[in-house]
C-alpha cells in the first residue's frame, strides 16, 4: 500500500526546526474580535509536499481521540499536525459565546495554516465530523490554498442528517428505550446518568464506535473527558439524537460541487450519518473520490481502521503521484 520510495529521508529529524524544544507543539496566536487568543498545535514529521491538519470533531472535543493516525502516518511518511480548536481543552477558552461561530472557526483555520506555513504545494485538510462541516466551510472559501481535502464522516447538510437520524436511525432502536431517551430530552434531563447510560448502551455502541465501552481506546476516553459543554451545545445541541444548536440550517449539498481539488469522502456503514449521502458527495465534485467503511461507524478510524487508514493513504499517495 504504502510508496516507500517517496518517505522522506529526514522525516524524524527536528533539528533546525523552531519547534524543536517543545517536541512539534506550538501555541499559535489567533486573532479575533474580542482579542488574540493561542490555539494548540503539534507537529509529527518532515514531508515538505505531504502535510496534514487535522480538524478534530465536536465541535468542542480534543485532537486527542485522533491520536490513532500516530500507527499509519509516520510509516506512510506523512507530517500531520494535531490541532485544539480555541475553547478546546488544550487552547484557550475565552468563554464568549459570540466566537463560537462558524465563520470565525473558518478564519481561525486559515490563521493556522499561515502560522504552519502550509500552502497548495502541500496542504491537505483532514476534517472529521464537526471537523468536516468546518473543512467543507474552509474549502468553499480558500480552495485555492488546499493541495487535496478530506471529509471524513460528515454530511454536508445538517437537515439530511436530522432527517436521517429520525426516519432510520431512530426507528431501529428499541422504542421503549428510544421513549425513555426523548423524555429525558423533553424535560432537558441531560445530566442524568440514566440518559447518559441508555445512549452508550444503544446508541454509541451501535452508530458512533462500535466497541464495548470499557475497551474503548485511551485517546477516545480522554477525548469524551475533555468535551467542551459550552461550545458543544451551543452549536450541535444537548441531544445525541440529532442536532439543534446554531448548525440545524447548515446546508452546503447545493455548493459542494464548487469544491474542485481532490477531494475525500469516508463514510461508514453503521456510522450516525448516512454513508449513502456522503457517496452521493463524493459524486458531486469534479475530483472526489469516496470511501467506504463496511464495519465502521461514527469513528470508523478505530472500529474499522485498517481499511480506513489505507484508503486515506492511498488517497493522499495518489494526490502526490498527480493520479487523481
Amino acid at each position: 500500500m504504502q510508496d516507500k520510495t517517496k518517505f522522506p529521508a529526514d522525516y524524524l529529524d527536528y533539528s533546525g526546526r523552531d519547534d524543536v524544544l517543545s517536541g512539534g507543539v506550538k501555541m499559535i496566536p489567533v486573532e479575533t474580535s474580542k482579542g488574540t487568543f493561542k490555539v494548540w498545535t503539534k507537529r509529527i514529521g518532515n514531508n515538505p509536499s505531504t502535510k496534514v491538519l487535522l480538524l478534530h470533531g465536536g465541535p468542542g472535543m480534543t485532537h486527542e481521540y485522533l491520536e490513532g493516525f500516530d500507527s499509519y502516518f509516520p510509516a506512510a511518511g506523512i507530517e500531520y499536525y494535531y490541532y485544539d480548536q480555541l475553547g478546546s481543552f488544550y487552547s484557550d477558552n475565552p468563554k464568549d459565546p459570540e466566537l463560537v461561530e462558524l465563520p470565525r472557526f473558518v478564519e481561525e483555520v486559515e490563521q493556522v495554516r499561515q502560522a504552519l506555513k502550509l500552502d497548495s504545494s502541500n496542504f491537505y485538510l483532514y476534517g472529521q465530523s464537526w471537523g468536516g462541516l468546518l473543512a467543507t466551510e474552509y474549502a468553499l472559501k480558500y480552495q485555492s490554498n488546499l493541495k487535496g481535502l478530506i471529509i471524513s464522516n460528515m454530511m454536508s447538510s445538517i437537515p439530511k442528517y436530522n432527517q436521517y437520524a429520525q426516519e432510520v436511525l431512530m426507528p431501529a432502536m428499541d422504542q421503549a428505550v428510544l421513549a425513555e431517551i426523548k423524555a429525558f430530552e423533553k424535560a432537558e434531563d441531560y445530566e442524568n446518568p440514566r440518559y447518559m447510560e441508555l445512549l452508550y448502551e444503544h446508541h454509541y455502541i451501535e452508530h458512533v464506535l462500535r466497541i464495548p465501552v470499557p475497551d474503548w481506546p485511551d485517546p477516545v476516553k480522554r477525548a469524551f473527558a475533555h468535551v467542551n459543554p459550552d461550545i458543544y451545545v451551543s452549536m450541535q445541541g444537548p441531544s445525541e439524537l440529532g442536532a439543534s444548536g446554531k448548525l440545524l440550517g447548515w446546508e452546503r449539498g447545493a455548493d459542494i460541487h464548487k469544491i474542485e481539488m481532490p477531494t475525500l469522502v469516508i463514510g461508514a456503514q453503521h456510522d450516525t450519518m448516512d454513508p449513502a449521502y456522503m457517496r452521493w458527495m463524493a459524486e458531486q465534485m469534479p475530483k472526489g473520490r469516496y470511501l467506504h467503511c463496511p464495519a465502521g461507524s461514527h469513528l470508523a478510524l478505530y472500529d474499522d481502521q485498517q481499511v480506513y487508514f489505507e484508503g486515506l493513504i492511498q488517497f493522499i499517495q495518489d494526490v502526490d503521484a498527480v493520479r487523481c
